[in-house]
């Protein structure tokens, strides 16, 4: 079993709100995400949509990179470590780096063109430990 995800990720203005809209649409519920700005609509076959609020140190994506497929790959402890492990394999597929991995408060991302120069993001959630759970 492959122990990626796959999911859509969406940047919002207000991810409260747009995830309103898109559970109604879609008839899905609504999970808390890994902060105030992040919600999650599981919808049939297992996708999911992941919207969120882009960090106001960081300029809003824009059209064509509001709307992203989302690698995640399974939690680790050095998460970054780990991401630039995966970043080099996708660089030696074709791959290119859009913006450079780094460690956010929810674990490390990379945003990366595919071979055809279409956006995506790779990401690895931060392993928390049982204690700190």
């Amino acid at each position: 079993m492959n122990p990626m995800q796959i999911s859509l990720v969406l940047a919002a203005h207000d991810p409260k709100a747009l995830s309103h809209f898109y559970a109604a649409l879609f008839r899905a519920t609504i999970s808390a995400g890994k902060a105030d700005h992040h919600k999650i609509l599981d919808l049939d076959n297992g996708l999911r949509l992941e919207i969120y609020r882009p960090s106001q140190h960081r300029p809003f994506p824009v059209a064509g990179r509001a709307l992203s497929v989302c690698l995640k790959l399974p939690a680790h402890h050095t998460p970054l470590i780990e991401l630039d492990h995966h970043v080099s394999n996708a660089i030696g597929l074709g791959a290119s780096v859009v913006e450079p991995a780094r460690l956010e408060p929810f674990g490390a991302e990379c945003w990366m063109n595919d071979p055809e120069g279409n956006a995506f993001l790779m990401l690895i959630p931060i392993a928390r430990s049982e204690r700190s759970a």
